[in-house]
């Protein structure tokens, strides 16, 4: 599958908002959202006006960036979702957000989903006592995630200073022990992924 390797920024440029795909960088006053708060290239200042396709396109765009997803996995997680009962708006979201890698992300165990990937790929956590170097993977409610020995004082520190942080309610985290539990499937209004799911149903249904 082939891997984006260009500059994260320049997605949150794109998106005239913030991704948050650079950990710390996205709230300090290096972000350059903040410092150039228009697309880049050449033409990046110059006014625009996306029609209604393309306001549906750079949703489902955003949406993918902000996961660190290829388009590929994005249409097999839409197919799923509309195939599964209730909104489908909902259910995307909610199958992106049991990815192992967002999970890692949202315990605060890594700065940025980008970061997060490469921990899981790397194999630094165990997933029902069973090194788990997917992160793709889908959690399931009441399944334990626990980060290896080896990587626990980085984890640790990492925690410290992100004290004031807490993991969504759909999930428990005993820091000491570096373990966490998935308790439920988070709720729509649980989800502060910045994207309007509505247009995203209607881009793949138009």
């Amino acid at each position: 599958m082939g891997r984006y390797t260009g500059a994260a920024c320049k997605k949150c440029r794109r998106a005239k908002e913030k991704l948050f795909l650079k950990g710390d960088k996205c709230y300090s006053a290096k972000c350059p959202v903040k410092k150039r708060a228009y697309p880049p290239g050449q033409h990046g200042k110059a006014p625009s006006r996306l029609s209604e396709y393309g306001i549906r396109l750079r949703e489902k765009q955003k949406a993918r960036q902000i996961y660190g997803i290829s388009e590929r996995q994005f249409e097999n997680y839409f197919d799923k979702a509309a195939r599964s009962r209730g909104v489908k708006g909902t259910n995307l979201l909610v199958l992106l957000e049991r990815r192992l890698d967002n999970i890692v992300y949202r315990l605060g165990l890594c700065k940025s989903r980008r970061e997060a990937r490469q921990f899981v790929k790397h194999g630094h956590v165990m997933v029902k006592g069973k090194k788990m170097n997917v992160p793709s993977y889908q959690m399931r409610t009441g399944e334990k995630l626990v980060v290896l020995e080896h990587s626990a004082p980085r984890v640790k520190k990492l925690l410290e200073e992100g004290a004031e942080r807490k993991p969504p309610e759909w999930l428990e985290l005993d820091k000491s022990k570096l373990e966490a539990k998935v308790l439920r499937y988070p709720q729509r209004d649980e989800i502060d992924t910045l994207v309007e799911d509505h247009l995203i149903i209607e881009y793949y249904s138009r």
